[in-house]
């Protein structure tokens, strides 16, 4: 999406927010443009992210039939063999369950935001990837219905990036991927 347009719909957004809490309207601002902050061209806009309790992301897996596994039998988010989902983004829940939808694979999760993971802002710790288990299914449909962009990387028509890290795909969600 392009960052004007990204900014049109946050400032679309934060006006229907600001006419449901009768905080006021946005009709005193011409269309499209922020009231209170009206950035050029070139500043970055960053989204606010909703973040999910463990329990909340695996209610949302568990209905839509994906699994997790954790090496440690645990969903400690600071232990390392534990499979966590505490302050994992909503829209990486929503990518995972758009990514069974759309491939009809078993998909098993085996890696969420505990620590020991690579640290970075599109981190497992940040709430913006998740590992799941390799299988023929999975593995053919990512390598049959995404862009190769080399080093082992596939991007979706949506920007997430699926990279094989050997013996597990390590998944980007920038995005929900089309929920």
């Amino acid at each position: 999406m392009h960052v004007s347009r990204f900014r049109a719909a946050l400032v679309a957004a934060a006006a229907a927010l600001l006419a449901v809490a009768g905080a006021g309207t946005a009709a005193a601002a011409p269309a499209g443009q922020d009231p209170v902050f009206t950035p050029s061209a070139d500043t970055p806009v960053t989204a606010l992210v909703t973040k999910l309790t463990h329990a909340q992301a695996t209610s949302r897996l568990r209905a839509a039939g994906i699994s997790w596994t954790s090496s440690g039998g645990c969903s400690d988010r600071n232990n390392s063999t534990c499979t966590s989902f505490e302050q994992v983004n909503l829209t990486t829940i929503q990518g995972a369950e758009t990514l069974k939808r759309a491939s009809g694979c078993a998909l098993t999760i085996t890696g969420g935001t505990e620590t020991g993971h690579a640290s970075g802002t599109y981190s497992h710790w940040n709430g913006y990837k998740l590992d799941y288990r390799l299988g023929s299914c999975i593995d053919s449909y990512v390598k049959n219905n995404f862009t190769s962009i080399g080093g082992s990387k596939w991007q979706s028509g949506s920007g997430n990036v699926y990279y094989l890290e050997g013996n597990h795909w390590d998944v980007t969600y920038y995005n929900c991927g089309g929920c």
